[in-house]
């Protein structure tokens, strides 16, 4: 086990917490027990009594046959306490909701999380449904308007990445170093990242970090269909997304005594190192 600050890891405590996010991952695609002990290279026994426990704690749910896993409702209730005692996403709703109903586009709020960034609030577009937008989901951060916006707060050298070429998840996503580095170059010289059809083809977006931290862990987006972007309609999406960005920081000055939730800089540096 790997070590953080001098404290050894807990090898259960490890294995639960991979099984608990492959079953996330997997959502509505149940999974077996000897392809659980597989994938995650665990002895079939202790899988069994691993889920059994889970199972018993609500953790993990399983099927009339007892044969099929996936992930209980304990994970929803402590995603949903997450999200409630996060000051920083009670703030930023309500603008989220004012964007929504001025630009009518699709709008998010998400956090850097490693390699990642996580969505913590979406509000969907009345024109067009996206049904990958949803609370939750992991989007690589080199390719979308949120991540390259975070990640463009951070110098070249403290970026989360080791091994090049990234993943692409379109034809337009940037996999290079080199082309990387210079569409971050753009993105701090014009102040928000533009996404396009990097992550879903037809689809555009603009990310705007929220500097309430230093650096920045948060982000805000406005996407939209190719097919719907105007010149005119670029600039009142930037304009608007300025403003709300710039009405949010000035609602969210540090609080004295306040928790810093951000990763000590062991653990952030450990995160980059192993790719999570």
């Amino acid at each position: 086990m790997q070590e953080s600050r001098g404290v050894r890891g807990v090898k259960s405590a490890a294995r639960t917490v991979a099984l608990l996010e492959l079953l996330a991952e997997r959502g509505e695609q149940p999974s077996r027990l000897d392809q659980l002990a597989e994938d995650l290279g665990v002895p079939r026994s202790s899988m069994y009594q691993l889920l059994q426990t889970l199972v018993d704690a609500g953790w993990v749910r399983t099927d009339a046959t007892g044969s099929l896993y996936g992930i209980g409702i304990r994970a929803l209730l402590t995603g949903t306490s997450y999200l409630d005692g996060d000051r920083h996403v009670r703030v930023v709703r309500p603008y989220l909701d004012e964007a929504s109903d001025t630009l009518g586009e699709t709008l998010h709020l998400a956090r850097l999380d490693g390699r990642d960034v996580v969505y913590l609030a979406t509000r969907e577009s009345h024109e067009y449904l996206r049904t990958i937008s949803r609370v939750g989901r992991r989007v690589p951060a080199h390719a979308g308007a949120l991540g390259k916006a975070l990640l463009a707060e951070r110098s070249d050298d403290e970026l989360p990445f080791t091994d090049w070429p990234l993943p692409a998840l379109t034809e337009n996503t940037h996999t290079g170093r080199a082309a990387l580095l210079a569409d971050l170059a753009r993105v701090r010289e014009r102040g928000y990242s533009i996404d396009r059809e990097e992550t879903v083809p037809g689809i555009t977006g603009f990310g705007f970090a929220l500097r309430y931290g230093t650096p920045a862990v948060d982000a805000i987006s406005c996407s939209v269909p190719v097919a719907r972007l105007t010149p005119e309609h670029e600039a009142r999406i930037v304009s608007v997304m300025r403003d709300i960005r710039a009405r949010i920081e000035s609602r969210l000055p540090p609080i004295p005594g306040a928790p810093d939730w951000s990763p000590p800089r062991q653990a952030a540096s450990s995160l980059r190192q192993h790719g999570h």
